[in-house]
């Protein structure tokens, strides 16, 4: 087996949440590379939209960010924010499109901050706040987050609700006034999380290989259940090579 770095599993693991005749909404970055991957490998007939107005385009070299011109090349259509967002929040396209999203702090209703640590009014750290962010986890049938595995980011209680999960149980999105949608799953450098159907409480899916369950746990800042947790298979030879060679050769988000 080639060896891989966690960034390359992450990638590739987000690429297998993605099925044909998804609309994946993503942003720079990984979730970028992850879109990427899943066209040329489980997904051909899937769509990548960015924000930015670029529907379907080619993606022939991986962009820096959703505002590089080669999000453009060969696109269906090349629009703007107002038609990337209400592809995003129609009720006809809005359950097929999946969102892949980042955050400082997740709970374990999946809910995420990314605009304060500490109170709003004097925060310790400032972050650039959400975005689309908060559009997209409303809105969209489901959203895949990455995460770093750390117990600062796992946090019981959040500083800030930038972009609302499953708000605090069962029914929360529903109480909000929200449509069916929501987080599936969060990817991280050591594991795969989901959420129960009955409790849309956060548990232990999956470790990554050489990783333990309990090593996870550690670093998380609440408890989950792990007694589900399975080895997630590594990225094969052909993903990597894909990944390295197709979706990313000058290593612009893979380094």
């Amino acid at each position: 087996m080639t060896k891989y770095t966690s960034r390359e599993m992450m990638a590739i693991v987000a690429a297998r949440e993605i099925k044909n005749g998804d609309i994946v909404f993503c942003g720079t970055g990984i979730s970028m590379l992850a879109a990427m991957a899943a066209k040329h490998i489980s997904a051909p007939e899937s769509v990548i939209i960015f924000e930015t107005g670029a529907i379907d385009p080619k993606l022939e070299e991986i962009p820096l960010a959703v505002s590089d011109s080669r999000i453009m090349y060969g696109s269906s259509m090349n629009s703007g924010l107002a038609d990337a967002f209400a592809i995003m929040q129609n009720q006809a396209t809005g359950q097929h499109v999946v969102g892949i999203l980042g955050a400082a702090q997740i709970d374990k209703y999946g809910n995420l901050n990314s605009t304060t640590i500490g109170s709003y009014a004097k925060p310790d750290v400032r972050f650039p706040g959400s975005g689309g962010a908060c559009d997209v986890a409303s809105f969209v049938g489901r959203t895949i987050i990455f995460m770093q595995h750390e117990k600062r980011r796992f946090v019981p209680k959040l500083d800030y609700l930038t972009s609302p999960g499953w708000i605090d149980g069962p029914r929360g999105r529903e109480k909000e006034g929200l449509p069916p949608g929501g987080p599936i799953a969060v990817i991280t450098d050591m594991a795969v999380m989901r959420f129960d159907e009955k409790t849309k409480e956060m548990y232990l899916d999956g470790c990554y290989p050489g990783t333990a369950p309990q090593t996870v746990l550690e670093n998380m800042g609440f408890e989950v259940d792990i007694s589900q947790a399975r080895e997630i298979p590594p990225p094969s030879d052909e993903e990597l090579r894909i990944l390295r060679d197709v979706c990313d050769p000058q290593r612009l988000i893979l380094g």
